[in-house]
């Protein structure tokens, strides 16, 4: 342990913590990410990390945590009305996704209830409960939205941009269609997919209303 140092000596506090532990799994994965190496980057002894935050589950609440904050800069500037603040919501995510490819997992599998997640949440839903979407509606659009987000950016993030190889004797509509989808991962279709996700959320809306 010699070079380590313990406790408030270490000059450590959650946010340091959170920070070096984003670093430690963008550079090396989630795979190899243990509080011994945590703390072998942050020259400390691994018990001073669990004197600010209790065991590893904790540590990765705040590694989350810390990258969903990286959405929250300007978030409160966005103006217009529902759909503008989830778009702004959407593509906030996939920049922080890119930013943080080895991270993301993390957000799409484990629930996320940070007082930062938890905001942007709030922002969403009062937007939409604002422009008197009917409550069912909103109440289930965020469920919407993330497992759009959650899925595609994990395809997006771990898959092959070639794609599968496709036998038009076999399969000769998806050979058909495969050129339209050769942008893969692009901002192109993520706009259109989330284009498809808020069309459905609106036109939902609009049938509540006719009833």
């Amino acid at each position: 342990m010699t070079g380590r140092t313990r406790g408030t000596s270490a000059g450590l506090d959650r946010a340091r913590i959170a920070a070096a532990a984003v670093a430690l799994v963008d550079r090396d994965g989630l795979d190899r990410f243990g509080v011994r190496r945590l703390a072998d980057d942050l020259g400390v002894d691994p018990m001073s990390i669990y004197h600010h935050i209790k065991g590893k589950a904790a540590l990765l609440d705040a590694v989350s945590e810390a990258v969903i904050a990286e959405m929250a800069a300007g978030a409160e500037e966005v103006t217009g009305g529902w759909e503008q603040v989830a778009r702004r919501t959407a593509h906030d995510y996939r920049r922080m996704a890119y930013r943080h490819p080895r991270v993301f997992p993390l957000l799409a599998l484990r629930p996320q209830g940070s007082p930062v997640a938890l905001a942007a949440l709030e922002r969403l839903v009062a937007a939409m409960r604002d422009a008197g979407l009917p409550d069912r509606v909103t109440a289930d659009a965020p469920m919407a939205l993330f497992a759009f987000l959650n899925g595609y950016l994990l395809a997006v993030l771990s898959g092959d941009p070639a794609g599968p190889a496709i036998d038009a004797a076999d399969h000769p509509v998806m050979a058909a269609l495969a050129p339209l989808q050769a942008d893969f991962g692009s901002p192109a279709e993520f706009d259109r997919l989330l284009d498809t996700v808020l069309s459905g959320i609106r036109d939902r809306a609009e049938r509540h209303e006719a009833r």
